[in-house]
């Protein structure tokens, strides 16, 4: 039997790494990606186009996996948005888009898989933190995006309760700054070298999925900064 894992934002830095990974490791890999964008990724076994913020488009791509497939091994969610602003500069719209790109994204994929992971009494959910929700010292610039990820943190934590008493598990990655194309493209100037390698997040993922000992863990990835 296939081990399926669904790896949203497939197409980007890191969940490329992510696809490859699992792929690598003998994997079904079904990518959820962008709409309208034209994106693919060869390494993926599976390619669909999904709104992961949009609810309806979830729970219609959760009636078709039912469809198409059996279990449901790992789920690594991986959409999210990032953006600059201190209390005094970030609006309501701000909040509400950065809520909308991190903490929906993982909200409707929760709510409509949850009940196939319960089935199964098996599964594990792979969440993305970032560190100013962790640490709030480095927050204050990041006002939208600190809240939104620190939604996620609560999100994760409450699932983990609900599902105690099973092997579904609910993990979070933290990293800092992650090594992509584009994070390389934004800050030019940066120290690459402190950052944290996409791979070293990917193989810090399959590690987490494939030890059943793990619950609700936290893992820090900050690399050198």
């Amino acid at each position: 039997m296939s081990r399926n894992i669904i790896v949203t934002g497939a197409a980007g830095g890191l969940g490329r790494a992510v696809v490859e990974k699992f792929k690598r490791e003998g994997y079904h890999v079904i990518a959820l990606l962008k709409p309208g964008y034209e994106e693919s990724v060869d390494e993926a076994d599976d390619c669909y186009e999904v709104d992961v913020t949009d609810e309806t488009a979830v729970l219609e791509f959760v009636r078709e996996f039912q469809m198409q497939y059996n279990d449901l091994d790992a789920m690594a969610m991986l959409v999210g948005g990032f953006a600059m602003g201190n209390l005094e500069s970030t609006s309501q719209k701000d909040i509400q888009t950065m809520f909308h790109l991190n903490f929906f994204s993982a909200y409707h994929l929760v709510r409509g898989f949850l009940p196939i992971m319960k089935k199964q009494q098996k599964g594990t959910f792979l969440f993305v933190g970032a560190r100013p929700a962790m640490e709030l010292s480095s927050a204050m610039g990041t006002i939208a995006y600190a809240l939104s990820k620190k939604l996620v943190l609560t999100l994760a934590e409450i699932l983990a309760e609900e599902v105690h008493d099973t092997q579904i598990r609910s993990h979070v990655f933290v990293p800092s700054i992650i090594d992509t194309e584009a994070n390389r493209a934004a800050m030019p100037d940066a120290d690459f070298t402190k950052w944290v390698s996409a791979k070293d997040i990917a193989e810090s993922m399959h590690y987490a999925v494939n030890n059943p000992a793990l619950r609700n863990m936290t893992f820090k990835l900050y690399g050198g900064v």
